[in-house]
């Protein structure tokens, strides 16, 4: 079963302390905004950062951006009353951070069942540790609220003792299951973030090798990373063009009795077709939202 075909190209990180960069959020070209409690909010500023980001997602103003709120861990001594608090706020979703098993999954699914969270509340999960990676697939089928995957490349590149490095090789196992286990379960996965502001290039570079892989997009750690990954994870003019045509192509066929189609030599069949809706669908949703904000 597929994602559904809600944009997620750019997710960015707002810091929850800042109200300013809250205020912000609603008027970026951002598809989904996580609204931050953990590594951006030093121990000090938790709750009061805890009460900003629940009001700012209340009082919305986000347009038809995705909004989530980053909890602390639940190991943590925020953790139980962030879930509580984001379970009220209208947000999206709540991205549970450093989860490294089912069970982490299910006693927050309980706990935002307890605070009356929504049906339609999501929760993700950050895939940033071994042994996480190591029980993706466990993750991704712990909960019917688990709807995505962020993958933490700084801790989890950490925790193994490997290197940053353009061709991804020392983490593309943890990648693959990771991509393995979110594609079973019909969930998202972004991928993680680029450190370097002064990289454009390797930006652009990782959002295109992100893409490849097969990621909805990426999360992001600044504005000015937008625009690249709104432009490299949205379908380009040519698989727009494909698109449509088998599309057409294999619907004339099937009014004919064919199951299969052959446009400019290639052979064209039912699961082409289904790959060829969803990004038309994308692309509809993208040109939408455009002319929404």
């Amino acid at each position: 079963m597929a994602p559904p075909a809600r944009p997620r190209r750019s997710v960015l990180y707002m810091p929850g302390s800042n109200g300013r960069a809250l205020d912000k959020g609603r008027t970026l070209a951002a598809d989904g905004l996580i609204l931050d409690l953990e590594d951006s909010v030093s121990p000090d500023a938790k709750e009061e950062a805890r009460d900003r980001v629940c009001r700012a997602a209340i009082d919305g103003g986000y347009g038809g951006r995705e909004v989530l709120i980053r909890v602390n861990g639940l190991g943590t001594a925020w953790g139980r009353d962030d879930i509580v608090a984001a379970a009220s706020s209208g947000a999206d979703a709540i991205v549970l951070p450093k989860v490294d098993a089912a069970d982490t999954v299910r006693e927050a699914d309980s706990i935002m069942d307890g605070a009356g969270a929504p049906a339609s509340m999501a929760l993700w999960c950050m895939m940033e540790t071994p042994a996480g990676i190591l029980h993706a697939e466990e993750i991704a089928a712990a909960s019917r609220r688990v709807g995505g995957f962020a993958l933490g490349m700084e801790d989890l590149v950490k925790d193994l003792h490997a290197a940053h490095t353009g061709d991804r090789l020392p983490v593309v196992t943890a990648l693959g299951l990771c991509m393995l286990a979110a594609r079973a379960a019909g969930i998202a996965i972004l991928d993680g973030v680029h450190m370097n502001l002064d990289d454009d290039d390797g930006l652009e570079e990782a959002c295109r090798r992100g893409r490849e892989m097969g990621f909805d997009g990426k999360t992001l750690i600044h504005p000015k990373q937008i625009d690249a990954a709104n432009r490299i994870f949205a379908p380009t003019a040519d698989e727009l063009d494909w698109s449509r045509r088998i599309i057409a192509a294999h619907g004339a066929a099937a009014d004919e009795g064919q199951g299969v189609v052959v446009v400019d030599g290639r052979l064209v069949e039912v699961l082409h077709v289904a790959e060829a809706e969803r990004l038309v669908a994308m692309a509809e949703t993208i040109d939408e939202r455009k002319g929404a904000k």
